[in-house]
C-alpha cells in the first residue's frame, strides 16, 4: 500500500519516537540502522540503503510516496504504545 505524507509529518513521526526504536525496526526487518534513518529523510547511502520512499521538493518540506509502509506502520504502532 502506497502512502503520501509531507516530509516534515514523516519527520514528525521519526522524533515522536523513543530512543531505541529506529534499531528494534532495523532488528525486526534486519537491515541496518542507517537504512531506517534513510527512510526517514537520512542520507547515508554508503552505509545504509534506500527503502521504498521518494521525495518531491515543495511545501511542507515537499512531498514523500511511501511504496512500502511497514516502516511507519511499526513507527505508529510504537508511538501509540507508548502514548497509552
Amino acid at each position: 500500500m502506497t502512502r503520501t505524507m509531507t516530509f516534515n509529518e514523516l519527520r514528525n513521526i521519526k522524533d515522536r519516537l523513543p530512543d531505541g526504536a529506529i534499531h528494534g525496526i532495523a532488528s525486526e526487518l534486519g537491515e541496518s540502522v542507517e537504512t531506517v534513518r534513510n527512510y526517514f529523510g537520512g542520507q547515508n547511502f554508503r552505509a545504509g540503503k534506500s527503502c521504498g520512499t521518494h521525495l518531491e521538493l515543495g511545501p511542507g518540506g515537499g512531498i514523500v510516496v511511501l511504496s512500502d509502509t511497514f516502516i511507519l506502520d511499526r513507527a505508529l504502532e510504537i508511538i501509540h504504545a507508548r502514548e497509552k
